[in-house]
């Protein structure tokens, strides 16, 4: 089941999962740059310094092999003399050593770059069962790092060894060389032998940078599961989504339908579209439009109307335009101020009426609605200006 699984991981990592193995601390990192790194910049250090550094070392080697019977009579003052210059020494090889270690950080932070977490250092104790690590010892990741190893030690092993065969008559050469001498041809013979090893250590980060890359993005692979199961924890789930939008539906229904017993009048036709409008005469302007519904919830906005006794018109033109073209809580369009306010003044008179104080008026005269503002107009209108 898990080859399986690793071989259905065939999709290159998201962004969010690539973000994810940033904070989980899993970066792409090469050893082999770090090393290369810390020894070229010794190798620098050393090369700049070498001149200040010789006659530095030669004097110290000077001082340490000049005695006299007071220095060989005290016991004591041979342990001071040489922590002394211990101490010296140690001094003078802090710097090269603190360089080496920020450059092979530096190195290390080339391919990865700088990243701050502190998970790998939470406490995982599932960690300590020594049968769940077994797997990634026998890994192949794990086989590779194994033998890359193996085979730069035995690679430098072998440089090392074959440079100091070839200088071993050199190196005897320098102890008949006066002590200046010798000390910078020895000196040159080691500097030398660093930069063999150092292009044998450029040639192993050739190859492992490009490597530990591949390596990297082949263990983030992902699944078309894990996308999926990515998209949706992204974009929510979309049963979820569907009921809260269902929800939201709802609760705007209501509260349209709630609006409806203050409306001044319904516009309708006679089944699919219904309009309830509002006019404030205190604040003026145009008529709102308070509800709106097709079908289903046009059915409900009038009988909410009846029942609230609010006067329902059929104007089927009109309750089309105002359908398709007016928005919720906002005034009529303009091109629909003269048929809405003819309907308006229609139903004045049937309410003055009704209360007896006019007499009763006839049939909804025609209203004047744009033919372009009537959706069943729209393919007609079309086809005249093609």
């Amino acid at each position: 089941m898990a080859d399986q699984g690793a071989q259905d991981r065939n999709l290159p990592a998201s962004p969010r999962k690539l973000q994810k193995a940033r904070e989980d601390g899993q970066l792409p990192r090469s050893r082999d740059l770090g090393h290369f790194g810390a020894v070229a910049a010794g190798i620098a250090l050393l090369a700049v310094m070498a001149p200040s550094a010789l006659g530095w070392l030669t004097a110290l080697l000077q001082r340490g092999l000049r005695f006299d019977a007071q220095t060989l009579s005290t016991t004591a003052s041979m342990g001071e003399r040489l922590g002394g210059f211990g101490g010296q020494f140690l001094w003078a090889v802090l710097p090269v050593g603190a360089v080496t270690i920020l450059v092979a950080m530096a190195t290390g932070f080339a391919i990865g770059g700088w990243n701050f977490t502190t998970k790998p250092l939470m406490p995982n104790f599932g960690k300590l069962n020594p049968l769940t690590g077994l797997p990634k010892l026998l890994s192949a990741d794990r086989l590779i790092d194994t033998l890359r190893s193996c085979l730069l030690a035995l690679v430098l092993g072998g440089v090392g060894a074959f440079y100091l065969a070839q200088q071993m008559p050199a190196f005897a050469a320098t102890l008949a060389l006066p002590l200046p001498a010798a000390l910078a041809q020895a000196g040159s013979d080691v500097m030398f032998g660093l930069l063999l090893l150092a292009l044998t250590l450029a040639g192993f980060a050739v190859v492992d940078v490009p490597l530990q890359r591949f390596q990297h993005a082949k263990r983030l692979k992902m699944s078309h599961q894990e996308v999926k199961q990515e998209h949706k924890e992204q974009e929510g789930n979309v049963e979820v989504k569907s009921k809260v939008k269902a929800r939201m539906r709802e609760m705007a229904n209501r509260r349209m339908l709630a609006a409806v017993p203050k409306a001044d009048l319904v516009v309708m036709n006679p089944t699919h579209y219904a309009v309830a409008l509002k006019y404030d005469e205190d604040k003026g302007g145009a008529p709102r439009v308070v509800a709106k519904g097709a079908d289903l919830m046009a059915m409900r906005i009038r009988d909410t109307a009846r029942a609230a006794e609010v006067p329902v018109l059929q104007a089927a033109v009109l309750a089309r335009a105002l359908y398709a073209h007016a928005e919720l809580d906002r005034e009529v369009p303009v091109a629909l101020y003269g048929a809405v306010a003819q309907v308006l003044a229609y139903v004045y008179q049937l309410r003055a009426a009704l209360a007896g104080q006019v007499p009763m008026p006839g049939a909804l005269p025609e209203l004047p609605v744009p033919a372009e503002l009537d959706p069943h107009n729209k393919p007609a209108a079309a086809g005249a200006a093609a």
